[in-house]
């Protein structure tokens, strides 16, 4: 071997060196990754996702991706004439919109995502929350001007049961779970907000992370001021700038805040805008966008 070709193969040994120590701290856990914002649209992300989920699978971790579908919703809607329409943050889903939402969620994105992760072998495994009572929720009526409003068919979520995700995890599989979910009470299906889903799964599973991939570097220290990025913050100094963030993050950052609140070791905000951003927050000393801790690790 010459001297050249061993100068150049050196970098990518010591970025494997690098990774030991992450490899074997996370080997053997759960990880809850939420996909969406960009990652979900753009073919060269979605095919990098893939490739990071297929990785920590062979690296010895034990993922499950939760997904959403806004932007496939609403182009689907458009389609058939169904107007979009949102209230305090939440898509206003008549039951034509949660047939729509359905469709897309269990028949589209699920099965690209599923068909992406299995081009590397037989791992993937789609399901929703309907499926085995993995979620259950009630209808969600958020309050508006001091009043309870009706939105339709959104959920919120009263009970999980992780026995068909933890099978699947137990035979080496990668569940895919699309964010829909049925009422014990009415039996309607509930379109449910994918960043809470994954929290929750996160915590009933007991995660050892919670991954939320979003269109932004991370929380903002004084957005729109400055683009410096809070690295890690405790699940109380959270709490205290849950009101100040836009309506947009809330949903992240509150699923961030209940899973480190239950069991989860460590919530992260990521920019799925960056190819590989899964592997470089795992992976790597440097780590991107924001870590969310418990309280009694904030002084380490």
């Amino acid at each position: 071997m010459t001297p050249a070709r061993k100068h150049t193969a050196l970098p990518k040994a010591q970025i494997l060196i690098e990774a030991l120590p992450w490899l074997t701290r996370h080997n053997g856990k759960t990880v809850v990754i939420k996909f969406g914002g960009n990652a979900m649209v753009d073919d060269e992300l979605k095919a990098a996702f893939a490739q990071d989920v297929v990785f920590l699978r062979q690296a010895g971790l034990k993922p499950v991706v939760v997904h959403g579908g806004g932007p496939q919703i609403s182009a689907q809607l458009d389609k058939q004439g169904l107007v979009s329409e949102f209230k305090a943050g939440l898509r206003v889903t008549t039951p034509e919109a949660m047939d729509v939402v359905r469709m897309v969620l269990a028949g589209q994105v699920q099965r690209e995502l599923v068909g992406l992760l299995n081009q590397h072998g037989p791992l993937a495994v789609g399901l929703t929350g309907e499926d085995a009572h993995t979620i259950t929720a009630v209808q969600h009526r958020p309050t508006i001007d001091g009043e309870l409003v009706d939105i339709g068919r959104v959920g919120e979520i009263t009970a999980i049961d992780t026995g068909a995700i933890q099978a699947l995890l137990d035979d080496g599989r990668i569940p895919v779970v699309s964010s829909i979910a049925r009422s014990a009470d009415d039996n309607h299906v509930y379109n449910v907000n994918a960043d809470t889903a994954a929290a929750a799964l996160a915590a009933a599973l007991d995660a050892e992370t919670l991954m939320v991939l979003t269109d932004v570097e991370g929380l903002y220290e004084d957005w729109p001021h400055s683009d410096d990025v809070i690295s890690r913050l405790t699940a109380t100094e959270l709490e205290k700038l849950l009101p100040e963030l836009s309506s947009g993050m809330v949903p992240k950052m509150q699923g961030c805040l209940h899973a480190v609140r239950n069991g989860v070791e460590t919530a992260r905000v990521i920019d799925g805008r960056v190819q590989h951003s899964i592997l470089l927050e795992i992976f790597t000393d440097e780590g991107i966008g924001t870590m969310v801790v418990p309280d009694a690790q904030g002084e380490s």
